[in-house]
């Protein structure tokens, strides 16, 4: 009889040389659990300890999971009603909290550096007919650069992530059985450093003590990262990535933002990738995104353009970036607004945008300008010729948030579009400003056709509702500093 992963088409004979390889693995190495772990739509991590003895089954037939888990919002509270009739109905697959299959990916096994005898899996979700759950958004990723690859490019991506780390003074707020809510509290914390003094020495060595655990847990896990800052704001820090292709770099990011806080936290310390957290004396955290893009022909990378063009001045993008190049460019432009929700998906995360240094404001693009929403780096000939995307927060699912510049720009390339010429006054009123709110932007989305064909109708209204769901509730609570408190802090 066939095993479920046969079923699916995803079982040949280098996965059962991965299976027997990991089996062995785990055998010798005397881990006794190994976490299978999925990504949901607000990027966190769930899954289930399997004991080693029951892994092979795993591998082979997958392990059920609720299919209420992609229906969640950031509460953990179910934004369809699953229980009545039609409150599933544009969700083939679901309904009356039925089971989907987690199938684990046995290349991905990392052995958890924080912990003994523990293993972990990257596994994406099934419905039992063996068919893919178009809604997980790793999925959505994987058609997205399947779109690129068939224009004859891939992408590269390296990661900027700012985040905050605090010590932990007390969690009895956060533990105490008697003020269980939801969401419940975070702990009490401390600062690890005071901030204000951007790169300062001292700081950092004031706060070495996390940051070594950040390190070795990120280079005990295969991360490639190249150096952990001192940023700017009160207990704010920085982490570093190198580049590889986008997939990579998605599931990388991932693995280190859920990583850490598990590491950190059993050192004493709370690591947050809430865009701003809820003190009053804070700045706002920013995922910058850099992207690149390789032809699949040459192997080069595509965005270079080796002698600037003629007539061309600095402010022109085919100053600087290829024909193609300013194509990807100016459809990053043009769909600035509605790809904001894929980037920046939390209530909270929309402060940024409003009168803080160094976050974009408006859709506009600058030649090494980090007041821009694009900031070109590089110049002809430069092998690293890049655009970087600030709009992100470290909170946001970075399997939508590479979707979105994929989908994006490739409209821009298929269209031939040209980018107007690069700003030198990001902060300047401007025609056309990023969404400043939640709500904005949801409307931003459904008002780019271009964008909602390339995500696909089902998946949009699916992602929609969940953020609806969760906006509602913010505009219902009374305290909307407790919501945001609550809501993203205690948990992001």
């Amino acid at each position: 009889m066939s095993t479920f992963a046969e079923r699916c088409g995803e079982h040949d004979a280098d996965r059962e040389r991965a299976v027997q390889s990991l089996l062995q693995k785990v055998q010798q190495s005397g881990t006794e659990l190994v976490r299978v772990a999925w990504c949901d739509v607000h990027g966190a991590l769930r899954g289930k300890a399997v004991v080693a003895s029951h892994l092979e089954s795993v591998l082979r037939n997958g392990i059920g999971m609720v299919s209420t888990l992609m229906l969640k919002d950031s509460s953990d509270r179910t934004a369809f009603k699953v229980f009545e009739p039609g409150g599933t109905q544009n969700l083939p697959g679901f309904g009356q909290a039925n089971n989907l299959l987690l199938l684990p990916q046995p290349e991905s096994y990392q052995q958890l550096p924080w912990t003994q005898g523990v293993g972990w899996l990257r596994a994406q979700p099934w419905h039992q007919d063996g068919t893919r759950v178009e809604f997980d958004t790793r999925r959505v990723l994987q058609r997205a650069l399947e779109r690129l690859n068939m224009a004859g490019l891939d992408m590269r991506c390296g990661l900027e992530i700012e985040f905050h780390i605090y010590r932990i003074k007390d969690s009895w707020q956060q533990l105490d059985p008697a003020r269980a809510a939801w969401p419940g509290e975070p702990p009490e914390l401390e600062m690890i450093h005071p901030g204000y003094n951007l790169l300062n020495e001292a700081w950092l060595d004031m706060a070495e003590p996390p940051l070594r655990i950040v390190q070795h847990t990120a280079q005990a896990l295969g991360l490639p990262l190249v150096s952990l800052e001192l940023e700017f704001g009160p207990s704010q820090v920085e982490a570093v990535f190198d580049v590889t292709d986008a997939m990579t770099a998605a599931d990388n990011m991932v693995l280190f933002r859920n990583a850490v806080r598990m590491a950190l936290r059993r050192s004493g310390y709370y690591a947050s990738f809430t865009c701003r957290p809820p003190f009053p004396n804070i700045m706002s955290s920013g995922w910058h995104l850099h992207q690149s893009l390789v032809s699949l022909e040459r192997g080069q990378n595509a965005l270079r353009r080796e002698t600037p063009a003629r007539g061309s001045s600095e402010l022109d993008a085919a100053h600087t970036l290829s024909d193609l190049g300013e194509h990807y460019l100016a459809g990053l432009l043009k769909h600035g607004r509605g790809m904001t929700v894929f980037c920046t998906p939390t209530i909270n995360g929309f402060g940024r945008f409003m009168g803080n240094p160094l976050a974009p404001q408006s859709v506009l693009w600058g030649r090494d300008n980090r007041g821009a929403m694009l900031r070109v780096v590089g110049a002809c000939g430069d092998p690293g010729t890049r655009i970087e995307n600030r709009i992100g927060e470290p909170a946001a699912n970075p399997y939508l948030y590479l979707a979105a510049q994929i989908h994006a720009g490739l409209d821009g390339i298929e269209g031939s579009l040209r980018a107007p010429k690069a700003t030198d006054a990001p902060y300047a009123p401007s025609s056309e400003r990023l969404p400043t709110s939640l709500a904005e932007s949801l409307e931003a989305l459904t008002g780019d056709p271009v964008l909602v064909s390339a995500f696909g109708k089902n998946f949009v209204d699916y992602f929609q509702q969940i953020k609806r769901h969760e906006l509602n509730r913010f505009n219902e609570a009374v305290d909307k500093d407790e919501f945001q408190r609550r809501e993203y802090f205690s948990r992001i």
